[in-house]
């Protein structure tokens, strides 16, 4: 029998079933915590599943929620307010995945690659909850970022106790999740193996590596010795430690060893499988991380049934312990769980916090208003405008940067254009592009550029990024379009030093309004600048891999080589004259 006890926690009783042990179809058990009221009752449930621990998720009882850059800010403590799921009359059930915590079984590779799929467990989880006597046999799911992952995984299983679904902040293509325009992202590395603001996963020696099981340790060999062939690699004491010492950091060793996309990643994308999923879905996710923001669209733009997306303001990320969106949340399954016509489904299924205006736009699709996308070309002397330059490269010298490896300077260079302050409130919605010919002088970089909105006052706010490994430049010209390129990352081309080269890159999805007196400013560089006022919002482990050898850029912006930013305008006039 399961230990009950009694706690008090937001001003009241809560019984907490204690390490319940679920069966799984092949004998595994996992170890789960159940929170409810103490009358004993069947509510309806609401599971949290993640290897992040689920005695890491009972801090939510008595840490105050904690805002970047706390330095109290921990990534993996996401299940949810259990006091608040509570009082508002649910079972919170928090569960350990296979190999996890107190559960048994081994984790093979990531979420979406070998192993037992996570769905399947996830499946026999929510049945077995339904089937208490504590549970009505109604089940929601519950979590943010890898418990939102969880809950797509787990809807496209199908199990006939799961009702309805809330994700926010959740990662689904992994391609995309590991690497943003293929250039690596630490991010994974911080919530694997707990650095930086996260305490990461909580697994000891029940993790394998997909990479070790499948392959020959002579194929295994092969493929370490290509990637520490690459400079950016090689630079990095903590890749270089992961690949010649794959046992101690197996997940994140598969990731490293596979840089570009392909089977690896899409055997069990969630995106894919998302359009298996016919319950109702609310998908809830803030502006500043564009990455993320992009597969929320994604996802919605791939499911057929009742779907709801709400795009939410900056600043990117929430409180650990989570408890944003709560109230949305609770509307929802107020509706799907408990059967309250509370108005929740009357509403427009799109919803866009417009940044500088802060207005909220509803509509039935994304983008949620019509827009036509128009070219900001680079200038010389640093500036945007609407008119291209006319001068040809021998009288309009290209910008230019010199950027050393990190491991000889702590300087990031960067370039920047800016239009002049807007005359009238100039709305911009949807994705958008930056068409660079740049000429470098090594096989390879990065691209990486970030829009921000400045204020008369110097204070600014980021608005978008994109990035593009130099090498990873080829386009699907038939999945592209006019301010939405599409790049397949199935394999890497290098550079020509010295030859003139557009590179296109995509910049995620956001919505502002750049107001009278602001200016729209482009900064490029290839490394990512150390700190600033979006990075400290971020976690430490939330930067890119630098580029690790020398490289000098020249950006090219003339009457044969068009430099621009093509942007999702909403409004008649342009930015800039």
């Amino acid at each position: 029998m399961p230990d009950i006890r009694r706690i008090e926690a937001g001003g009241q009783q809560i019984a907490v079933r204690k390490d319940l042990r679920v069966p799984m179809r092949d004998g595994v058990a996992l170890a789960a915590d159940a929170y409810a009221g103490v009358e004993d009752r069947p509510r309806p449930a609401l599971v949290a599943l993640s290897p992040y621990g689920k005695e890491l998720q009972a801090l939510a009882l008595t840490m105050p929620p904690q805002r970047r850059p706390s330095p109290m800010w921990d990534g993996c403590i996401e299940a949810g307010d259990i006091a608040r799921v509570v009082a508002e009359d649910y079972v919170h059930v928090i569960g350990d995945l296979r190999g996890s915590g107190a559960s048994e079984g081994t984790h093979v590779g990531n979420y979406n690659a070998g192993g037992v799929p996570l769905g399947q467990d996830a499946y026999d989880f929510i049945e077995w909850v339904a089937a208490q006597p504590w549970c009505d046999g109604n089940v929601g799911m519950i979590g943010i970022s890898y418990y939102g992952s969880m809950q797509v995984l787990a809807a496209a299983e199908r199990p006939p106790s799961l009702k309805a679904i809330f994700v926010s902040g959740g990662h689904f293509d992994f391609y995309e999740t590991t690497y943003h325009g293929g250039v690596m992202w630490f991010m994974p590395r911080a919530a694997r193996e707990g650095r930086g603001g996260d305490s990461g996963w909580a697994f000891t020696d029940r993790i394998t590596s997909r990479m070790l099981e499948t392959y020959s340790a002579d194929e295994v060999a092969k493929r370490v010795a290509e990637r520490l062939a690459d400079p950016d690699v090689a630079a990095w004491p903590n890749l270089v430690h992961v690949l010649h010492y794959p046992k101690h950091h197996e997940a994140w060793f598969d990731i490293v060893l596979n840089d570009l996309d392909g089977e690896w990643y899409e055997e069990r994308n969630p995106i894919n499988l998302a359009r298996s999923i016919d319950i109702p879905v609310h998908l809830q996710i803030d502006q500043g991380r564009g990455w993320t923001v992009d597969g929320h669209i994604e996802l919605f733009e791939t499911l057929t049934g009742p779907k709801k997306l709400v795009i939410g303001s900056y600043p990117p990320m929430q409180s650990r312990p989570w408890v944003e969106e709560h109230d949305e949340m609770f509307r929802w399954y107020e509706y799907w769980l408990k059967g309250v016509d509370n108005g929740v489904m009357d509403e427009p299924p799109v919803s866009v916090f417009v940044e500088g205006s802060r207005e909220v736009v509803t509509a039935s699709q994304w983008p949620p208003k019509g827009v036509e996308h128009r070219p900001l070309y680079l200038r010389p002397r640093g500036k945007l405008a609407a008119r291209a330059e006319l001068m040809g490269p021998e009288h309009a010298a290209p910008d230019g940067f010199y950027q050393a490896p990190l491991t000889v300077t702590d300087e990031v260079q960067l370039v920047s254009w800016s239009t002049p302050p807007v005359e009238e409130p100039t709305e911009l919605i949807g994705t958008g592009a930056a068409h660079l010919f740049v000429e470098i002088d090594q096989p390879d970089t990065n691209f990486i550029l970030r829009l921000w909105d400045t204020a008369p006052d110097g204070r600014r706010q980021l608005l978008t990024t994109g990035y593009l490994k130099a090498s990873h430049r080829e386009l699907d010209e038939e999945r592209s379009t006019e301010g939405n390129p599409y790049h397949p990352h199935t394999r890497a081309v290098p550079v020509e030093p010295g030859v003139i080269e557009e590179y296109v890159l995509r910049l995620y999805p956001f919505a502002a309004t750049v107001l009278p007196g602001h200016r729209l400013v482009a900064e490029l560089s290839n490394d990512e600048p150390l700190a600033d006022e979006h990075n400290s919002l971020l976690p430490p482990d939330a930067f890119h891999l630098p580029v690790g050898r020398p490289v000098t850029h020249k950006i090219y912006r003339d009457a044969e080589h068009p430099s621009r930013l093509v942007l999702p305008f909403t409004t008649p006039s342009a930015a800039a004259g």
